[in-house]
């Protein structure tokens, strides 16, 4: 390490820890940092929210909170998790802090714009958080119309700006993407050297500035219809409620996207580090990436079926759906072949997207059922869609999530965490979530309603089951946040590559400085190439 290397890090010992640093920085890696300790809170939050639905839904009556409370509980666990957490969680986090170094670059292109796109999430949960301790808002996630516009009497408003506001976060985020990707890309790094997680993010990025404009008209719609009367969705005014529904879901089901397309990035890296071989077919993984963000857009009216749309609308949309399961299964095919006569390690991270492929696999084939017209009319609203929701969302992108946490998590401190510890919670986290949200497949097929909170006593035992599968999942996820917390001062120093794995983000030490690299590197080898396994790049 040179002198230059020292001199920096005492610099930031004395000088870069201040809060005023931090709130004032434009460094992408600090900011992803401040964007991690965000979304955690925000997450512990959700979590708290789903631990009081299932604690009530332990007994048949509804004796633990009233049914408005109950409303209230899973409308603000569904908006912290799905707005605050599950849409910003990989991009903002692990996105900000290693894309520019896996396409050897500096920082992102807009510095400036990036601190912004915090503080904006800062804003928009801020709003959130505000109708929450004010009283809440009961109109579910979706906001469906003309509940939201006219007959609920909670902080509808308060919590549809703060999601308005968060919105802008996410445009900014996938605009620097887009523009770090395209112009900042180091010699030599052409489009197909570039890692997976970087495809993944750009095509996220595509989704982002053309879907979430939609979702923010939307919002403010529902501001002029419920405070000035415009007849935009109710029918009592000459609207059409339906029109918010074709406007939600043109945005709500890219969002689908943008919540699982970066974690498939993730799984990419993690399975091909841990198998020691290139992804299988990186060509078509790659370009899957762009098709999933493409047909995304063309899907909406799947959740419209029992809409009252045409059956030819619903024909067209049930093939569409079928037809963006294909670029999904591309991956999970390619994944399996990369891993076949692999050389793998059973590393946490690895555990992880072990867990991501099978939670993910059992969502994207329940997702069909419900693609189907005739099987949509019956579990339609019951706890089926729960439960595949959960699957791909949970077991999907956040399990993909975790294991990108553990996966570059030397590399973000520095620090080794605790083995034993991290294997531990990732199979509580596996074993409780499928003991948590396969019941309610059952359930659903059986026809209990979702959004119920209190139901039939044949339904307890499958409800019981999913309560003691919930606290086990909750055990998993408060683990790490010990054991990671634990590591930064008492874990082992990390080496700069301690996995051994390719791409520039490993040519640094642990933790990278400030630019990244002294030198733009140039880029000579393909991409997961392990014959070039990168070795650390002194700063000087």
């Amino acid at each position: 390490m040179t002198t230059a290397v020292l001199q920096e890090r005492t610099h930031y010992l004395n000088n870069g820890y201040g809060l005023k640093s931090w709130l004032l920085t434009k460094d992408h890696k600090r900011i992803a940092v401040l964007y991690f300790i965000t979304i955690s809170i925000f997450f512990a939050l959700g979590g708290v929210f789903a631990s009081l639905i299932r604690l009530e839904l332990v007994t048949p009556a509804g004796d633990l909170v009233s049914s408005e409370t109950y409303n209230k509980l899973f409308t603000m666990h569904g908006v912290i998790m799905v707005f605050f957490f599950l849409i910003p969680s990989v991009p903002a986090t692990m996105g900000n802090f290693f894309l520019p170094m896996m396409i050897g670059a500096r920082d992102l292109a807009f510095p400036k714009i990036n601190l912004l796109s915090w503080y904006l999430l800062i804003a928009g949960g801020g709003f959130a958080i505000f109708a929450m301790m004010a009283g809440g808002v009961d109109t579910g996630w979706t906001f469906y119309t003309p509940y939201s516009t006219t007959y609920s009497n909670t902080y509808v408003i308060a919590t549809a700006l703060g999601i308005f506001i968060a919105g802008f976060s996410s445009i900014l985020t996938g605009l620097n993407f887009i523009v770090t990707v395209h112009r900042m890309r180091a010699p030599g790094m052409t489009w197909f050297k570039m890692p997976l997680f970087v495809w993944a993010n750009y095509a996220t990025g595509v989704i982002q500035v053309l879907g979430t404009p939609v979702i923010a008209v939307t919002l403010v719609l529902v501001f002029c219809e419920r405070v000035f009367h415009i007849g935009i969705f109710d029918p009592a005014l000459g609207g059409d409620p339906v029109l918010f529904q074709h406007l939600f879901w043109f945005y709500s089901h890219p969002a689908v996207y943008i919540m699982v397309l970066p974690a498939m990035g993730v799984i990419s890296e993690l399975v091909s580090t841990f198998s020691r071989k290139p992804i299988f077919g990186y060509p078509f993984v790659a370009f899957s990436s762009v098709a999933i963000a493409v047909i995304g857009f063309l899907v909406w009216g799947h959740h419209l079926f029992v809409s009252g749309q045409s059956l030819y609308a619903g024909l067209v949309f049930s093939f569409l759906s079928y037809f963006v399961a294909i670029p999904s299964a591309i991956k999970v095919f390619n994944w399996t072949a990369t891993l076949y006569k692999g050389s793998i390690s059973y590393a946490t991270p690895m555990l992880y997207a072990f867990g991501f492929i099978g939670l993910f696999t059992i969502g994207g084939l329940t997702g069909l059922f419900v693609a189907a017209l005739g099987i949509d009319v019956h579990v339609t609203d019951t706890y089926f869609v729960i439960a595949h929701f959960h699957y791909v969302m949970v077991g999907g992108t956040v399990m993909a999530y975790l294991g990108g946490v553990h996966y570059w998590w030397p590399k973000m401190t520095g620090r080794m965490y605790p083995e034993g510890w991290a294997k531990l919670s990732a199979l509580f986290i596996f074993v409780g979530f499928n003991l948590t949200f396969f019941p309610q497949f059952i359930l659903g097929y059986l026809g209990m309603p979702r959004r119920y909170h209190a139901y039939p006593p044949e339904f307890q035992v499958l409800h019981v089951a999913s309560t003691a599968g919930a606290t086990v999942l909750a055990v998993g996820y408060i683990l790490p946040a010990i054991y990671l917390a634990w590591s930064l001062r008492y874990g082992p120093v990390a080496g700069s590559n301690p996995w051994g794995a390719t791409g520039l983000e490993w040519a640094t030490p642990s933790p990278p400085p400030t630019h990244n690299f002294d030198r733009i590197p140039v880029v000579t080898h393909e991409a997961y190439d392990y014959t070039a396994v990168p070795q650390e790049v002194e700063v000087v």
